[in-house]
């Protein structure tokens, strides 16, 4: 089924609901109503929770195509009227961590712009000294070409994304990428590409609704999303050059492990496979030594929650090392079995969910 298929049905289904849910009583009688919206509902409880994800970011990116106003925001409610989203583990933080999907401070928003710049400058200068046929470890199959061209695309999609504030989603082949020809002169490309969405992320409201493919469908989503993939992929390309990564920005790498917590569970690639763990109840932590940052993951109800902090939940297995350490961990950069990690507990279920959450 095409994405314009989806997106129709979805748009077409939402306003159903909107319709069923503000319909006067003399136009729609309520107990028809109610057994139609909890007959959906239940078919849609079936679905595994990947699939209620999806659904969920269509009839938000629906919602999101409206002007604002009344309609958008019942359009918006649209998961609730089926209770698509009830008993579906958020993934999102609670605690002291429960702001990240609350707008940031315009100096918070513009830092992280800044980040995205001085981190691609990083990997620019790999880059030009580089043998571009060199093999990026990280990335099975990938040369060191292979990856400019994949971070310069990124910065170049989401510049498109944060510019046009597209509603739904835009797929990078459809943005003008002008990749050189030549890979000498990718790393001046890379730059480029950069400078250019520092500086219309800058200008951009963080506030402003566009398509995200994570938790966040806001203009604030896309300089951290920007930072963290450019900033994994610094680290892929000087493992790949000199055998390690350079030294990461503990908070920024602390943040970077929050922001995979929080989007994981709306990437299917991700979700599916730990849907299907079959681990329900066991509590991974991670714990990082140099901020003092702990995350407590909880496995269950075909996902997982997570927070900031221990959450007075007994390990079943743990893990620490620097928070730079435990985000390339978590991208599968490094191995468990790296000398930076200490371990306790059930060192099976750290395994099974660096194994159902590879990329």
């Amino acid at each position: 089924m095409s994405d314009a298929l989806l997106s129709a049905l979805a748009e077409a289904l939402a306003g159903l609901v909107t319709a069923v849910e503000t319909a006067d009583e003399d136009a729609l009688d309520p107990d028809t109503a109610v057994e139609w919206l909890e007959s959906t509902g239940h078919a849609f409880a079936g679905l595994s929770a990947a699939d209620r994800r999806a659904l969920d970011g269509l009839f938000r990116a629906a919602a999101l195509r409206e002007p604002e106003g009344p309609r958008r925001n019942a359009l918006l409610k649209a998961s609730e009227g089926f209770g698509l989203t009830a008993g579906l583990p958020s993934g999102l933080p609670a605690g002291p961590a429960s702001g990240l999907l609350s707008g940031p401070s315009a100096d918070a928003h513009a830092a992280a712009c800044d980040a995205v710049l001085d981190h691609t400058r990083r990997l620019a200068a790999v880059v030009r000294d580089a043998d571009p046929a060199t093999p990026v470890p990280g990335c099975p199959d990938w040369t060191l070409a292979d990856l400019a061209r994949h971070v310069g695309t990124v910065h170049r999609w989401a510049e498109h994304l944060v510019r046009t504030r597209s509603a739904t989603r835009v797929l990078a082949r459809d943005v003008p990428l002008d990749p050189p020809a030549d890979p000498a002169a990718h790393a001046d490309w890379l730059v480029a590409g950069a400078e250019r969405f520092a500086a219309t992320a800058r200008d951009a409201d963080p506030d402003a609704p566009v398509w995200s493919p994570g938790a966040d469908p806001h203009v604030r989503h896309y300089p951290r999303h920007v930072l963290f993939e450019t900033l994994v992929h610094l680290a892929d390309a000087e493992l790949a050059v000199d055998g390690k990564a350079g030294p990461l920005d503990p908070a920024t790498a602390a943040d970077a492990v929050d922001h995979f917590l929080t989007d994981a569970p709306y990437i299917a690639r991700i979700a599916e496979p730990v849907s299907r763990l079959g681990r329900d109840g066991t509590v991974l932590r991670l714990t990082a030594r140099d901020t003092g940052a702990v995350w407590t993951l909880v496995l269950g109800g075909g996902g997982f929650t997570w927070t900031r902090g221990s959450g007075g939940a007994e390990p079943t297995a743990a893990v620490e090392a620097d928070a730079g350490e435990l985000l390339l961990l978590l991208h599968r950069r490094y191995g468990a079995d790296d000398p930076c990690f200490t371990h306790a507990g059930d060192r099976g279920l750290l395994d099974a969910w660096l194994a159902a959450t590879a990329l």
